[in-house]
């Protein structure tokens, strides 16, 4: 047994390979989907506004529902799926988010939508920080970069997936209006479900192979020692070791302001096309679509140069995202053409969605024993960061304009580069 099959045998090391990608596969591809009953309501809120008789901001306030339920939602789950079994607490919260969805698109009061898609919140809460638990029970220290990066990546295609779906909606249906976005999505979401059942693994031992052996033996060492004292000092335990260390609240900064980057032009960069330059709902969204296609390049991107060009160093990519984020915000709203605009955004979208690498810090840092537990988390104060946007944003484009809201998000990334300088000088103390 040489070191690269992480003490299996050859024949136990080909089986853990197969089954490791189809893990990752059958999440990333059940992710990509399940976005369908999240970014659904970004796309109409315009459609939604006139609808239900109130303002785009307002909307705005609605859609923050998810965003902050989304959060505490990460902040428990992560733990809560280790307990009742990542499996089953995942497929709970894909079902239950797809019934919520279908709810939605017969209701006519923003009140009852508002509950309704906080629900929805909480439920989309459940996937996330489980899947790249298990992702790390599989993937080993070195490969976690890649494999993280490529989840996430799905998460980028999602986006695309879910303006393409919106589109063909509005197609099938247009009679139904905003309310389709709530409906037929909602079936590739729940096939989707099956297939994960089918073929997704929590861990090593289900297919009768031992956990694997980390080339890192002061690594695998420490995720042992900390196995042991999670099962001594219970449920909260992690909380309260993460929580005191100094990193793991940085990076909950860098991941809050990620959160605005990412969300904020996801939320509002429909609605500017619809408003700024006087586009059609369709039309906007034909523009729009180049964000989450970048976003979705950037997973791919970002995690393999740290791995392979910074070898395994994340920050250096950061802080190069934060500065190409920084310049492209402050340009794109002195253009005035759609399609300089549209490439503008590609652009950002490359540089500003920086989670891939920020997963991939979460493995680092938290290891096998803290790794869903960290990504919930860091993914908490993702989305408080998305959740603040969604509220404030409204207010901050009807009082400044529509510069105000990029220039603030610029402004955030260059907060962002200064936290990231000032991680890279920083170690883990207890973990």
């Amino acid at each position: 047994m040489t070191s690269h099959t992480y003490g299996y045998t050859p024949k136990e090391y080909s089986k853990f390979k197969e089954f490791a990608w189809k893990m990752l596969i059958s999440f990333g591809l059940t992710y990509m989907f399940f976005y369908n009953g999240r970014q659904n309501i970004n796309l109409v809120l315009t459609q939604m506004a006139e609808g239900l008789g109130s303002t785009t901001a307002a909307m705005g306030v609605v859609s923050s529902a998810l965003f902050w339920c989304y959060a505490f939602g990460q902040l428990i789950n992560g733990r809560l799926g280790a307990y009742f079994g990542y499996k089953r607490f995942m497929m709970f919260g894909v079902a239950a988010s797809a019934i919520l969805n279908v709810i939605i698109s017969f209701q006519h009061s923003i009140p009852v939508i508002a509950v309704l898609w906080g629900l929805n919140g909480y439920c989309q809460s459940m996937v996330w920080s489980n899947g790249v638990g298990v992702l790390n029970k599989w993937w080993p220290k070195e490969k976690r970069g890649f494999a993280s990066g490529l989840a996430t990546a799905f998460s980028g295609v999602a986006q695309v997936v879910t303006y393409l779906t919106i589109l063909g909606c509005m197609e099938l249906n247009p009679d139904w209006g905003w309310r389709a976005a709530f409906r037929y999505p909602m079936i590739p979401m729940v096939l989707m479900l099956i297939a994960f059942a089918v073929f997704f693994k929590t861990k090593p031992e289900d297919i009768g192979l031992k956990p694997f052996e980390e080339i890192d033996q002061e690594a695998a060492q420490r995720d042992a020692a900390l196995e042991k004292e999670i099962s001594k000092k219970g449920y909260l335990y992690p909380y309260k070791v993460l929580f005191s260390e100094p990193k793991v609240i940085v990076f909950c900064l860098i991941s809050a302001i990620a959160g605005v980057g990412r969300y904020g032009l996801l939320t509002w960069i429909p609605t500017y096309f619809t408003e700024s330059m006087g586009l059609s709902i369709k039309e906007g969204i034909f523009s729009a679509i180049l964000l989450p296609a970048g976003q979705a390049c950037a997973m791919f991107v970002f995690p393999f140069i740290t791995d392979k060009v910074f070898k395994g160093k994340r920050e250096p990519m950061l802080a190069l995202a934060s500065i190409v984020t920084f310049i492209g915000m402050l340009a794109f709203p002195f253009i005035k053409s759609q399609a300089p605009a549209s490439l503008m955004l590609l652009l950002v979208g490359i540089s500003g969605m920086v989670t891939g690498v920020i997963w991939a810090v979460a493995g680092d840092m938290g290891g096998r024993a803290f790794s869903s537990t960290i990504v919930g988390i860091l993914d908490w104060a993702v989305y408080m960061g998305a959740a603040i946007q969604a509220s404030a944003f409204g207010w901050v484009k009807d009082s400044f304009g529509w510069p105000a809201v990029f220039i603030t998000i610029g402004v955030l990334y260059i907060v962002m580069l200064v936290l990231t300088l000032l991680a890279r000088k920083m170690k883990m103390t207890k973990v």
